[in-house]
C-alpha cells in the first residue's frame, strides 16, 4: 500500500483521509518515514528552513487556550511584559542573523496586537530588515487586513496564525475564539500577498484521525509552512496532566503530514527538546524540512550550534553554508 501511494504522490497525485489514517496507524514506521523522505526530497529539496522567534509581548492574554501558560486563566509562572524594547529586539535579531537563521519573527500574546503596538513593531521590522539578511515573519493574533498590509509594507513576508488542531476538536480546547476567526485571518493574510505559516500542537487528546483531518484542513487553506508542536504540558495550565505522546507516534504524525502536504515546509517546533536525538534525526529523514531555532515561547529550545550540526548529519544544507 505504501509503495503505491508514494508513487501516486510523486507523480502529482494525492492521498485520501482513510489511506492516511491507515498508514499513520499501521504502516511499518521505517517504510513510512522513507516514503515521506523521498517525497520531501523531490518537492522540497535538501534545504533546512530555520526560523527564530522572540516573545515581543508576554503573558497577560485574555484568551482561554487550555495549553497555554500565557493565558490569564493559567496559574503558571511566566514572564509578563507589555512590549519588548527595541534595543533588545535588534540585538536578538542580529544574533540570530549571525547564526545563519533564515527567518525571524516577533510573537505577541493576546487576541490581537493593538494598532498602536503594530505601528511600533512595524518601525522595528524596518530596522531589522535594513540591518540583517533574514526574512521577516509576524505572529500577532487575529489582526485585521489593514494591520496585515502595514506589516507587509514594513518588510514582513509571512504571517503566522496556528489553527492549533482540527476545527471539530478546537472548541474543547478554547472558547474565546473560533477556527472561523483563524480562517478569516489566514485568508486576509493571503489576500494582501503574505505567505502563511499555520500548524498546531499534537498530543492534546486528539486522535490520529483528527490529526490527519487537521492536515487536510491545512491543505485546503493552502498554507506555506506547517509548524508541528508537541505538547509539553506546563504546570498551571488546564492540560498540565496530559500524558506525553510517545516518540513513535510523533514520528508517524510528521511523516503522514508530509504525505498529505508534499510541497510545504513541515517545521518541527515546540517540544523537540524532550525527544531523543535519534527520534529527531528520524523525523528529519522522515518528512520534516524546517525547524525553530533557539528558545521558544514557553518551553526550552535547543542549542543553535548543535542544531546546525544535526542538520548536516541528516544531509541538509542551510543558509549558513
Amino acid at each position: 500500500m505504501i509503495e503505491e501511494i508514494k508513487r501516486r504522490i510523486l507523480d502529482g497525485g494525492s492521498i485520501t483521509i482513510d489511506e492516511a489514517v491507515e498508514l499513520a496507524e499501521n504502516c511499518d514506521i521505517d517504510e513510512l518515514c522513507d516514503a515521506a523522505d523521498e517525497i520531501r526530497c523531490l518537492f522540497c529539496g535538501d534545504q533546512m528552513d530555520t526560523c527564530s522567534i522572540v516573545n515581543a509581548r508576554s503573558g497577560l492574554c485574555g484568551e482561554d487556550c487550555k495549553w497555554c501558560s500565557q493565558s490569564v486563566k493559567a496559574k503558571s509562572d511566566v514572564k509578563k511584559y507589555e512590549i519588548i524594547d527595541t534595543e533588545t529586539l535588534l540585538n536578538l535579531a542580529k544574533r540570530n542573523d549571525g547564526y545563519g537563521v533564515d527567518r525571524f519573527s516577533m510573537v505577541t500574546s493576546g487576541r490581537k496586537v493593538s494598532a498602536r503596538d503594530a505601528e511600533r513593531f512595524c518601525d522595528d521590522y524596518k530596522k531589522i530588515a535594513s540591518g540583517t539578511d533574514m526574512k521577516l515573519c509576524a505572529s500577532m493574533g487575529l489582526v485585521d487586513k489593514p494591520t496585515l498590509e502595514m506589516l507587509k509594507a514594513a518588510g514582513v513576508t509571512r504571517y503566522h496564525c496556528n489553527m492549533e488542531t482540527v476545527s471539530a476538536y478546537f472548541p474543547s480546547l478554547c472558547s474565546t475564539h473560533t477556527p472561523a476567526d483563524k480562517w478569516e485571518t489566514i485568508r486576509n493574510a493571503k489576500s494582501v500577498g503574505l505567505e502563511v505559516c499555520s500548524g498546531g500542537i499534537i498530543g492534546m487528546g486528539e486522535t490520529m484521525r483528527q490529526r490527519v483531518e487537521f492536515a487536510f484542513e491545512l491543505k485546503e487553506l493552502g498554507v506555506d509552512s506547517v509548524p508541528l508542536n508537541v505538547l509539553n504540558p506546563i504546570k498551571g495550565t488546564a492540560l498540565e496532566n496530559t500524558p506525553l505522546l510517545g516518540e513513535e507516534e510523533i514520528i508517524r504524525t510528521a511523516a503522514i503530514f508530509r504525505l498529505i502536504l508534499p510541497k510545504v515546509v513541515i517545521r518541527f517546533a515546540g517540544g523537540r527538546a524532550r525527544l531523543s536525538r535519534e527520534a529527531v534525526k528520524r523525523m528529519m529523514r522522515g518528512g520534516v524540512n524546517g525547524t525553530m531555532i533557539g528558545d521558544l515561547l514557553t518551553t526550552t529550545g535547543n542549542n543553535v550550534a548543535d542544531d546546525f550540526r544535526l542538520f548536516e548529519e541528516c544531509g541538509f544544507t542551510t543558509k549558513k553554508q
